[in-house]
C-alpha cells in the first residue's frame, strides 16, 4: 500500500531574506521534516531506526523553485518514496501555499542506508519488517 505524507510548516521571520522572501536552503530543512514524518508515520522513524544501528544519509538532494514563499504563509511540503532498492531510496517533494495551491518547489533526495561504522547495509537483510513497509510504501514513477 502506498504512502504519501503531507506536514504543514508556517515559513518564520528567521527563515526570510531583507525582502521577507524564504531563503532557498529552508527548502531543504522542510524537505527533512516532511521525510522525518513519513517514516514516524510508516512506523520506521528515524529515531528508532538509528537506536537499532541504522542510518540514512542523504546521498543527493535537489530542489526545483518555482514561486516565492514569504513570512508567514503556511505551507503543506508533500513527500513519498518513488524508489527503494533495500539499499537505496528516493523521494520526492512538492511544496505548496496551503491557501492558494500554488506549487513552491519540488524536489528530490537520494539516500542509502549504513551502519554506525559507515558501511553500506541492506534493510532486507537486517529489517525484514522495515524492507516490507519500505516496498510496500514505495508510489512507483512512470516511465
Amino acid at each position: 500500500m502506498s504512502h504519501i505524507t503531507v506536514h504543514e510548516h508556517k515559513v518564520q521571520y528567521y527563515e526570510t531574506d531583507q525582502m521577507a522572501i524564504a531563503h532557498h536552503s529552508n527548502y531543504i530543512r522542510w524537505f527533512e521534516e516532511a521525510r522525518i514524518k513519513l517514516f514516524d508515520e510508516l512506523g520506521i522513524g528515524y529515531k528508532e531506526s538509528e537506536e537499532k544501528g541504522i542510518i540514512s544519509p542523504v546521498v543527493s538532494v535537489e530542489a526545483n523553485y518555482k514561486s516565492m514563499s514569504r513570512f508567514y504563509d503556511d505551507l503543506l511540503i508533500k513527500v513519498w518514496i518513488v524508489d527503494y532498492t533495500g539499499v537505496r531510496a528516493t523521494l520526492r517533494y512538492e511544496v505548496t501555499d496551503k491557501a492558494t495551491g500554488e506549487l513552491r518547489c519540488t524536489g528530490k533526495s537520494k539516500h542509502c542506508f549504513i551502519n554506525p561504522e559507515g558501511r553500506v547495509i541492506s534493510i532486507r537483510k537486517v529489517s525484514p519488517e522495515g524492507h516490507r513497509i519500505l516496498e510496500e510504501a514505495c508510489v512507483k514513477e512512470e516511465g
